[in-house]
């Protein structure tokens, strides 16, 4: 996924000569706490919070361009960047909101802390099952069958409790991607385990071809 696919294009932007109290009451109107400042070609040129505002509104200040911060202090994603540069800047930096720009620099969406909130919280709620049936699709001709025996040979090898595949399957089919890494302890334990059935299959393969 890009950030352009991530990011949201209804967005409220201002110009360096507009008053703060018209920022303030445009923000308030989409209830946003951040928002870029852009030249007539909307470029960007600044940033204003809802911060700056409480402040220029206390100091008296008449103008956006009093308050901003210069674009030069503002983090930014191009919108064929991976999404996850996002992810992990809004994250690493917790920002609320991180600009999407083109190739002239010209502000073209945002993506925003709660979007990507949204899009984990559907994550979570895949079905494991396909996850298992994308990784089988990967894993060129591999049947179902083998899929399940090698990933119930794993979870022993990992719990220490012996299961069926049949077992395994019907605890996959009701479990969820957030359920499953709760259970396996965390997302890298649960890749880590998806890895290891993968290579656990090929193995078995390269097994059986030797014979």
């Amino acid at each position: 996924m890009k950030a352009k696919e991530l990011m949201d294009k209804d967005f409220v932007y201002l110009n360096c000569n507009d008053s703060v109290i018209e920022a303030s009451k445009a923000m308030e109107n989409v209830r946003r706490f951040t928002c870029p400042v852009v030249n007539d070609n909307k470029q960007l040129v600044g940033w204003i919070t809802a911060f700056d505002i409480t402040r220029g509104l206390r100091e008296g200040k008449d103008k956006i361009q009093e308050i901003m911060s210069s674009s030069d202090e503002v983090s930014t994603v191009h919108e064929n960047d991976p999404a996850r540069k996002a992810v992990i800047l809004t994250a690493n930096n917790k920002f609320v909101t991180v600009p999407v720009v083109n190739d002239d620099n010209q502000v073209i969406g945002m993506v925003r802390a709660c979007d990507i909130v949204e899009l984990l919280s559907d994550l979570y709620d895949i079905k494991v099952e396909k996850l298992y049936k994308a990784m089988q699709n990967q894993l060129k001709g591999v049947s179902w069958e083998e899929l399940m025996s090698a990933s119930a040979l794993v979870y022993k090898k990992t719990t220490g409790i012996k299961i069926s595949p049949e077992e395994y399957e019907k605890n996959i089919m009701n479990s969820t991607f957030g359920e499953a890494i709760w259970a396996t302890g965390g997302l890298e334990k649960f890749f880590a385990g998806l890895i290891s059935v993968g290579e656990m299959v090929v193995a078995r393969r390269v097994g059986r071809a030797k014979k």
